[in-house]
This record gives structure tokens, C-alpha cells and sequence, in this order.
């Protein structure tokens, strides 16, 4: 289940614990240090089974949203600019549905009214939030031949919960992308998201 969050939020992501990432199990950690991608539950928003690491691509980049968090519904536009910005690069970009708890119609119908154009996937037992330790909606997370480079939020229209800017001053997400794309050395780095608590 996943929450929206007030004040709380703000107090724990000034102590760095909402993307401390504790959720992961050791041994999807141990196996995202090794560069190796666990046997994944992972589906299409049809229900087919599908491994967003398989392939070559230069990078595969993943945005866990839920349809109830407004922060990351605001962000969808954005996803559809850098999904097709970082297309020809050959880059994945995946939006991400964590957990069970709505259903796949319910899921279907927040992606066509909100216009996703992004591939979506569901995770229902959290097999890729664990393995990006992945906390909050919306959050990303890049990772190149397996490994991760970076996680956290999309850009800092969001600076805390009730406050949005109407132009980013950085783009981290975006930043990452370009840098992979053009083939400089990503080392990795996390940010704090802001949104709704994954649980």
C-alpha cells in the first residue's frame, strides 16, 4: 500500500531515511553488486512476463508510480519527453506499478487517462523496487550492464511535499541519461525523492 505523506516526509528525507533504500534483501544486494539480474515476476500491464535487463541496451532506466500519488502523476509528462528523447540512443525506459494492490484493469486505466506512453510494467512482489531499493513513488533508478548508477528523483520540481516548480533547476534523471548516452563513465549517485511511501 502506498501512502501520501506530509509532513513526515519532509523530516525524514532531512535525515536521509526515505531513500535509505533499507528495504532490499541481501541477496537481490549482493546480486545487484554483482551486475546479475534476478529471475524476475516482472509483466507486461497484459500480464506477459518480461525482463526489462535482457538485451544490449546502453541503459535501462525504471520510474516506480503508483496512480494514487499526485507527485508522480504530475511527473508522466516528463517521462514520455525523456522516453522519447533517449529512444535513438537506445536506452530503456520503464514506468514501474509496485505491489498488488490495484488491479490490472485499475492500472490500464490510470496509464490512458494520465497518456503514459512509456512501456509499464508491474511488479507485484517487488522484485524490482528491492533490486533498485526503491522507496518512494515516483523514484527512478538507472542501471548500466546490471549495474546501478543512480537512484532517487526525477528532477527537483518537488523540492518537498506541496511545493512544485514550474521549471526543474536540475534534471538529474535526464542528466544521467545524456551522460550514458554519450558514453562518459556514470559513477553512481543517489538523490532524495519526494512523493508517496512504498509499502
Amino acid at each position: 500500500m502506498i501512502h501520501a505523506l506530509g509532513v513526515l516526509v519532509a523530516a525524514l528525507g532531512a535525515s536521509g531515511i526515505a531513500s535509505s533504500g533499507g528495504s532490499a534483501r541481501p541477496a537481490l544486494a549482493r546480486l545487484a553488486a554483482a551486475g546479475v539480474a534476478p529471475a524476475q515476476s516482472v509483466t507486461t500491464l497484459e500480464g506477459q512476463p518480461v525482463d526489462p535487463f535482457a538485451g544490449r541496451a546502453p541503459a535501462t532506466a525504471l520510474v516506480f508510480i503508483h496512480p494514487d500519488c499526485p507527485v508522480s502523476n504530475r511527473y508522466i509528462p516528463e517521462l514520455n519527453r525523456l522516453a522519447g528523447a533517449f529512444q535513438a540512443a537506445g536506452i530503456r525506459l520503464f514506468a514501474v506499478y509496485p505491489g498488488r494492490e490495484d488491479s490490472e484493469s485499475a492500472i490500464r486505466e490510470h496509464s490512458a487517462t494520465f497518456g503514459l506512453r512509456v512501456p509499464a510494467l508491474r511488479d507485484p512482489d517487488f522484485q524490482l523496487a528491492e533490486r533498485a531499493g526503491a522507496t518512494m513513488t515516483p523514484e527512478a533508478a538507472v542501471f548500466v550492464r546490471g549495474r546501478l548508477v543512480y537512484r532517487g528523483r526525477i528532477d527537483d520540481r518537488a523540492p518537498r511535499l506541496g511545493v512544485w516548480r514550474a521549471a526543474p533547476r536540475v534534471r538529474d534523471l535526464a542528466d544521467v541519461l545524456e551522460r550514458i548516452s554519450e558514453g562518459r563513465p556514470v559513477a553512481f549517485r543517489a538523490t532524495q525523492p519526494v512523493g508517496c511511501y512504498i509499502r
